[in-house]
């Protein structure tokens, strides 16, 4: 995690892609929790935890600021892709959100 954070700042994609990892953000249960957001949009990862996964990811978010708007998240990440804010049975727990598409 260390490495994919300096990388980000190194690469500058924090003025245009907010990058937060942690254990848990906000209400769910899965562990290595990557939230991307951008002014309008977010993604939940979980489960994130391979140098091969924080290397695409990396990728993605410099082809994303090359690109001046968010790409939809390479199809590697779309079993790790998560609603913290949706229970087990789909049903939404509070808030609104707009995903990045995927």
């Amino acid at each position: 995690m260390d490495w994919l954070k300096g990388e980000w700042r190194q690469r500058g994609l924090l003025k245009n892609i907010q990058l937060t990892i942690s254990g848990c953000l906000g209400p769910c249960d899965v562990s290595n929790v990557i939230a991307i957001s951008d002014a309008g949009s977010r993604a939940w990862l979980g489960n994130v935890s391979e140098q091969t996964q924080y290397a695409a990811l990396l990728d993605w978010a410099s082809r994303s600021k090359e690109a001046g708007a968010l790409l939809p998240l390479p199809p590697e990440f779309d079993a790790l892709r998560f609603d913290p804010f949706r229970s087990s049975d789909g049903t939404e727990r509070s808030g609104i959100q707009r995903e990045i598409a995927s």
